[in-house]
């Protein structure tokens, strides 16, 4: 899986449950409610006031090394 800003969180999930610990470790401890799996990356990240460049290139270097 290639993740972007766009990426939907419930998705990025769903390949792969291990991704949860990305959003955890910024903050993003909401992942059970429906509306922040239906987020994109980017509007989570603005909510949260994390970088979302930062969180897709750790996602993708994860899914990379599978």
């Amino acid at each position: 899986m290639v993740v972007t800003k766009e990426s939907i969180i419930g998705e990025v999930l769903d390949a792969d449950i291990g991704t949860a610990e990305f959003f955890f470790d910024i903050g993003m401890h909401c992942l059970g409610c429906p509306s922040s799996r239906g987020e994109s990356i980017a509007d989570a990240c603005a909510v949260h006031n994390t970088d979302a460049d930062e969180l897709v290139k750790k996602l993708n270097e994860y899914f990379a090394s599978k």
